[in-house]
């Protein structure tokens, strides 16, 4: 059988970019949630039964697939996640979300779709692939672990170096972050519930007011950082709720904080979580209130291995040119990722790729109702990803 022509390949890989972004579109259309991605799974698996892959399935909406699994070089894997987010859309897309209060807000339908256009091109040329190539179809990244559920269902069998990625509409288009170490910081989640007496809104002094300690609190919270921790250390603590509803005259009997926080050394989540307690209780006492304090712990950091981290350099500025490495993104980001566990269990790096093109879809941040993912990342990423696997896709 004759080798393709240079034309006839750039025809289908055309194609094959022009119905990855028709499947992106598609999945933004009908997201699902962490752990409900039904549709979302069925979608993908039937596409690779199309391509002729055998697949498993992994962590229940996960999808796995190895490519050239007798090959004799280095097994690599590539990641997509695959789920939305709890998020009511207001971008005015034509494939804007038919799920109300459920949206693909964070790119994640774009992330699987480019993997299926490397996955298509790869499968094609699966004879020329020096080494097995693990798929990685992912759920609940959003706080579901997602991660840590598909390793432990096996996902990472035999595999020897993963590589990820994901759109970052703060660096512009053509450019991407890919360091030896951390590229995003861990995190974590608190709530406090704050328990006083409630009583009429005339006679506070014959109550004791959660909104008030509840405000103190906010505010306590808020200074920690930048008088409790070294400067030197990244860190960010948000309180991002207040729930104290009541009537117009009542003050309630209680109120619920909840919020998060970012650092980049693992090192700081204890004191960090010990300075959480510490100022929430101290503070609530002062007001003559209680208050219970949780912590739950989500992500550790995103740390590179530096040997595979530049690995995906050289192929960045393969790709992107000799630009494509920003200069001006602090590193570490203070988002989160759970592709964390993976680097924890295996070698691997993570990229950031930007998606900023002047459009306000593709400037807005990640988890904003107005976002949508730019579809002409398609196109480079894959081929990203399938120079990572050892076939490059011709210009």
């Amino acid at each position: 059988m004759s080798a393709p022509t240079p034309s006839s390949t750039n025809s289908s890989w055309a194609q094959a970019v022009k119905d990855a972004i028709a499947l992106r579109r598609d999945l933004h259309r009908q997201p699902e949630l962490s752990w409900s991605e039904q549709r979302t799974a069925a979608t993908l698996r039937q596409k690779l039964t199309a391509l002729g892959i055998e697949w498993r399935v992994c962590a229940e909406t996960g999808t796995v697939a190895t490519l050239a699994p007798d090959a004799p070089g280095r097994h690599i894997a590539l990641r997509a996640d695959i789920d939305a987010l709890p998020i009511e859309e207001n971008s005015g897309v034509a494939w804007a979300s038919h799920n109300q209060g459920c949206m693909h807000a964070c790119g994640h339908d774009g992330h699987a779709a480019t993997l299926f256009a490397a996955t298509r091109w790869l499968k094609s040329r699966e004879d020329r692939l020096p080494g097995p190539v693990t798929l990685l179809f992912q759920p609940a990244e959003e706080g579901g672990h997602g991660a840590k559920r598909m390793i432990e269902d096996g996902a990472l069998a035999g595999v020897e170096a993963v590589f990820g990625w994901h759109n970052w509409p703060a660096i512009p288009f053509g450019q991407a972050v890919c360091p030896d170490g951390a590229v995003m910081a861990g995190n974590g989640t608190f709530k406090l519930v704050v328990k006083g007496q409630g009583g009429h809104a005339s006679q506070p002094e014959l109550c004791r007011d959660p909104v008030l300690a509840g405000s103190a609190i906010v505010v306590a919270l808020q200074q920690a950082v930048s008088r409790r921790l070294p400067a030197q250390n990244a860190t960010v603590l948000s309180v991002t709720s207040f729930d104290a509803r009541s009537g117009v005259t009542v003050i309630p009997d209680k109120a619920v904080l909840e919020g998060s926080f970012r650092l980049a050394d693992p090192a700081m989540r204890e004191p960090l979580t010990q300075m959480i307690q510490e100022i929430a209780t101290g503070t609530a006492q002062a007001y003559g209130v209680e208050c219970q304090v949780e912590v739950f712990p989500r992500y550790l950091a995103t740390v590179n291995h530096s040997a595979e981290a530049a690995v995906y350099r050289s192929v960045l500025v393969e790709q992107l040119g000799e630009r494509a490495l920003s200069e001006t993104t602090r590193l570490p980001i203070m988002a989160s990722e759970d592709f964390s566990y993976y680097l924890q269990a295996c070698p691997g790096a993570f990229a950031l790729i930007g998606s900023g093109d002047g459009e306000l879809a593709h400037e807005v941040p990640c988890h904003s109702p107005n976002y949508d993912f730019n579809d002409a990342l398609i196109d480079p990423v894959a081929r990203i990803y399938a120079r990572l696997a050892g076939v490059p896709i011709p210009d």
